[in-house]
């Protein structure tokens, strides 16, 4: 038995940069082929089934209901270069690329925001030391692809159970602002007993700076000094991270 794929779509969900589109025109026959073999394909076989180009598409079905949106998908994946960049690129460069309206942006934004919740909800209230895997996975969905650094705190409490995960500063492509004393001052706020540190290098290499270095060692003595313990600073790349433990530097 065949399945259909029925769209309804709501006049706020059509994408003012293709042009408006009334909602009871008919969508072309050889459009809605297409979109019911890709969706058949990828629900028999998976996201393995499909390549990234045609993972976008489907992303952008429901954002544009009567257009071949084949080509703004691969304009997508010219400029960005994979699904992640994609969907993790800022409104701005989103808007650069020609089709891309409000109701594109939306639909990439919701599907980058499922991403994270999903790889939160894997490691929020979980021995982290014992994740160590999902912790890293976490950390590459939700800071590998920003275009500027973010300087996260996790802070565990006595079981080195996670019980906050909170941006603590955002900056530019190659510098954010942290200070030591408002790391500790929020653990303390928290009651947590241990906190690891994450920030991100947009360059993709994970390579500490000396300055990444220098705050690590002033947050690390604050910690002593209020008998925290600092397990780790992460420094996520594109493709890989650098552990500060794992690197003696701690």
């Amino acid at each position: 038995m065949s399945q259909t794929f029925d769209e309804q779509p709501l006049p706020f969900l059509l994408d003012e940069a293709a042009g408006t589109v009334p909602v009871s025109g008919k969508q072309p026959s050889y459009i809605a082929d297409h979109r019911q073999r890709l969706r058949a394909r990828f629900m028999a076989g998976g996201a393995n089934a499909v390549p990234e180009y045609e993972l976008l598409e489907l992303v952008l079905f429901r954002a544009i209901p009567r257009r071949d949106v084949k080509p703004l998908a691969r304009a997508l994946m010219d400029r960005f270069g994979d699904f992640n960049r994609a969907i993790t690129a800022s409104e701005a460069r989103l808007r650069d690329i020609s089709g891309v309206g409000h109701a594109v942006i939306t639909e990439l934004k919701i599907i980058e925001a499922a991403a994270h919740r999903m790889a939160r909800a894997r490691i929020m209230q979980q021995h982290v030391l014992s994740s160590w895997d999902a912790l890293l996975d976490y950390c590459h969905t939700t800071m590998a692809h920003r275009e500027t650094e973010q300087f996260r705190v996790l802070y565990l409490d006595r079981k080195n159970n996670l019980i906050g995960d909170e941006e603590q500063a955002r900056g530019t492509v190659d510098h954010v602002p942290v200070y030591p004393r408002e790391v500790v001052k929020r653990a303390l706020e928290l009651n947590a007993s241990a906190v690891i540190l994450v920030h991100n290098h947009p360059s993709g290499d994970p390579t500490p700076s000396q300055a990444d270095i220098d705050m690590t060692s002033q947050i690390n003595a604050a910690c002593d000094a209020l008998g925290l313990t600092l397990h780790d600073h992460l420094i996520i790349g594109k493709s890989r991270e650098l552990s500060f433990r794992a690197e003696g530097y701690l």
